[in-house]
């Protein structure tokens, strides 16, 4: 397997990471601010999963997300204007206001949904995966889920249905070590997910989820393998998620010190390293990078912000309304 990113394209998506991060840093701001409703789940620190995977699929490749969504829907193309508008509760946003952080879609990008239900998107994946199956097209289905979601039903009836009618399923395991306040070693049996793959029969492999080049290389292999029509795959991506469960969550079930070790893993400075080892870009050139996302995110946050309200009537629309037979 090659293990090295062509220059342009670890570049690529190292803006993409930063796409992402900032995203999330402006969320975490308007959500202290009042300006975003319920709760929201931030995907900082797990960035390198999203792009290096998500990143790499076609248009009508389809993707089932999870709570933690937002990385997952940038990485498949979506537009940071549109992202904010939604998680702002506004008409302009992507489910025009309704979907929210939890439950944004859209299915001109392949995105059949982030979801607000554990494991809930595991299910709709190897449905969409049969779907393309049926249709005799090579679209693939990439279904993320996390430590949580490991142990559910769904999980292991979608993975069971998805080996028995070989469907082009990638089973993206985003192991940021925690369900909610749980520790994994507490709560998956064996200790890992590549064991309960092999009793499926589906292939498996681990990756430091926290080095982009390890994930993107890893892969581009393993879409191929899906895409081609051998069956499902089980990717175990190792990371960690720097911020709590959902903003404001008080993390008494970690300490301080295991946090920072992870910091150091940080997804974007070890792919900045990489960018300045090879002389890709200079020190310069990065911070260049961050301010001109950041100047990205800041309109966008703008647009969001000065968007309308959806109308009082739009209530009943987008909703189904058939008749049951």
């Amino acid at each position: 397997m090659n293990t090295f990113m062509e220059d342009q394209t670890l570049l690529e998506n190292y803006r993409m990471m930063w796409r992402i991060r900032l995203h999330e840093e402006a969320i975490k701001k308007l959500f202290q601010d009042g300006k975003i409703g319920g709760t929201t789940h931030l995907y900082i620190g797990q960035e390198a999963i999203a792009v290096g995977i998500v990143g790499q699929l076609r248009k009508d490749d389809y993707i089932s997300s999870t709570h933690r969504g937002h990385g997952h829907m940038l990485a498949k193309g979506g537009q940071l204007k549109l992202m904010l508008a939604e998680i702002l509760g506004k008409a302009t946003g992507y489910c025009k206001g309704k979907g929210g952080s939890m439950h944004i879609a859209s299915l001109e990008l392949g995105n059949l949904g982030a979801n607000g239900i554990v494991s809930g998107g595991l299910p709709i994946a190897v449905g969409a995966g049969l779907s393309s199956k049926l249709r005799g097209t090579d679209q693939i289905v990439v279904v993320s889920f996390g430590d949580g979601a490991s142990n559910e039903g769904n999980t292991h009836e979608s993975m069971n249905l998805a080996a028995l009618w070989k469907l082009p399923v990638l089973f993206l395991f985003e192991n940021n070590h925690y369900a909610v306040s749980t520790e994994c070693s507490h709560s998956i049996a064996g200790g890992s997910l590549l064991k309960r793959a092999a009793g499926y029969d589906i292939p498996a492999m681990n990756v430091d989820g926290n080095d982009l080049e390890a994930v993107y290389c890893a892969g581009k292999e393993i879409i191929q393998y899906v895409r081609s029509g051998k069956g499902p795959f089980l990717l175990d991506c190792e990371t960690y998620r720097i911020e709590g469960h959902y903003y404001g969550d008080a993390m008494i079930y970690r300490s301080k010190e295991e946090t920072e070790e992870w910091r150091k893993k940080d997804p974007i400075l070890r792919t900045e390293q990489k960018l300045i080892e090879r002389e890709v870009l200079s020190a310069e050139g990065c911070k260049e990078i961050y301010h001109q996302v950041l100047v990205e995110v800041e309109e966008a946050v703008s647009f969001a912000e000065a968007s309308p309200e959806p109308s009082l009537e739009s209530i009943f629309e987008d909703i189904y309304t058939g008749e049951i037979l």
